[in-house]
């Protein structure tokens, strides 16, 4: 058995219970309202990387919420690997759909159900605590640094400022993530690309106050109905977006990688049974997989106005919104999309009402490549844990501080995650299974040994 196995071994109870007091931390960055908990969430995370070993760890503020650094230098001629992750979770609303408290970490099933769960707390401190096991059993193969923010949630914005300010400090040789998912836990499985992303809210003003809708309804426009029109002209019958020049800089991917996509195992109505619908919805001529890891889409996240409480109220609304998010391909930029979007939108709103849009957080696409020395020891891990090679994914989510990473760090990322689809990640009853939790505890000390071997 692996020295760092065995350690795992006899702490489990211990590092099971030490995530739990992570998730009971409502470390909730979009919301002011938690603030000074998301501030004892970095003095935990601190806390404990003192506690398995870690040097110079610091809580460094920023603009925002701190960063928490900390490292380890065995030896400087080795290679180095910085550890990045985030300790803010996503708001737990609406909780009432919660079977258990958000914030009340429940076990059933072997999996831990909390907001934050997998994303990314428990992903995140799989990495704390395998540091531990192999400082403990002596096997740490390389150098390690630890950069873990608290505003990954709300668009990472002061992280960017802190990697350049701190350069020389996090000089390192990769940068290691688990934020990411596996196929399945019998299928293991890395992400080497990742769609980048365009966030932004739109409001629709009509009449200068709300109006009695059986006096004015029918004679004034009712911004409701115009943004519910303008959101659904923003696809054709194809499902394919109708925005000009949205797909200009698309990148078409080859037909030897998409029949590598269509080999990937996948049970269709096991998707579907999964989500309870009864048929699959997207781009014409593409097919689930591609439609969530090589194609661009347009999404409404959020929609509101007028009256929404108990009972009637016969009210025509002043105004409309809408939150909608954009998911972006190789080539593609956040910040020409958002302009397309924008210019878009406001060319076909109606002179009966005004329109603003209000761009939020972005971040770019990436592809990381198969055959560097980084991604061969994160395969050669899981290839020595799960006793199968993983398979190479497109992930349809975006990590936008990848791509910041290789502009300002000059370091390409290695993207082994540990969750699974079913883990509900933003949505009630998130959870993240006891399997995956040890295994990416297991796993991680391999890369390192890999990575200290094959990176000199």
């Amino acid at each position: 058995m692996h020295p760092t196995l065995a350690y795992l071994e006899a702490n489990k109870e211990r590092f099971l219970n030490e995530l739990l007091d992570l998730l009971r931390i409502p470390s909730i960055s979009a919301d002011p309202a938690f603030k000074a908990d998301v501030l004892r969430t970095a003095d935990f995370v601190a806390q404990k990387l003192t506690e398995a070993g870690a040097d110079k760890v610091e809580i460094c503020p920023t603009a925002g919420y701190p960063i928490v650094y900390g490292e380890k230098i065995i030896d400087p001629a080795l290679p180095t690997v910085l550890v990045y992750g985030h300790y803010d979770v996503q708001p737990s609303v609406p909780d009432e759909l919660w079977t258990t408290p958000a914030f009340e970490p429940n076990i059933r099933n072997e999996r831990i159900y909390a907001r934050g769960a997998c994303d990314d707390k428990g992903q995140m401190y799989m990495h704390v605590k395998a540091f531990e096991a192999m400082l403990k059993t002596n096997t740490l193969a390389c150098n390690i640094k630890f950069m873990i923010e608290g505003e990954e949630e709300v668009g990472s914005n002061n992280l960017g400022k802190f990697c350049i300010a701190n350069k020389e400090r996090l000089k390192a040789d990769v940068v290691l993530i688990s934020d990411t998912s596996m196929i399945a836990n019998d299928i293991p499985s890395i992400d080497v690309g990742l769609r980048g992303l365009s966030y932004v809210e739109v409001e629709v003003t009509g009449p200068n106050r709300d109006l009695h809708s059986g006096v004015y309804g029918g004679a004034v426009a009712n911004p409701i109905n115009i943004l519910a029109k303008m959101i659904a002209s923003m696809h054709d019958e194809n499902n394919h977006i109708t925005i000009p020049g949205f797909y200009n800089d698309v990148l078409e991917v080859s037909a030897e990688d998409r029949a590598a996509m269509a080999a990937t195992p996948f049970d269709i109505e096991e998707y579907k049974q999964d989500l309870q619908v009864g048929d699959v919805w997207g781009e014409k001529g593409f097919s689930t997989l591609e439609r969530t890891g090589i194609r661009p889409t347009l999404d409404v996240n959020g929609i509101w106005g007028g009256y929404t409480g108990e009972g009637a109220k016969t009210v025509l609304p002043s105004k409309a919104y809408a939150k909608i998010s954009m998911r972006l391909v190789p080539n593609q930029t956040s910040e020409k999309a958002t302009k397309l979007f924008e210019d878009y939108f406001k060319k076909i709103a109606p002179p009966s009402v005004k329109v603003e849009v209000r761009p939020h957080h972005g971040g770019e696409p990436v592809l990381t490549p198969t055959d560097s020395i980084p991604f061969k020891a994160a395969s050669l891990a899981m290839e020595a844990t799960f006793g199968k090679k993983p398979i190479p994914t497109r992930g349809g989510g975006s990590i936008p501080i990848v791509a910041l990473f290789e502009k300002e760090l000059g370091l390409k990322s290695v993207l082994m995650g540990f969750g699974l689809d079913i883990d509900a990640l933003h949505s009630p009853n998130e959870s993240y299974g006891l399997f995956n939790y040890y295994k990416g505890i297991e796993t991680i000390p391999h890369f390192f040994k890999n990575f200290g071997e094959m990176g000199r």
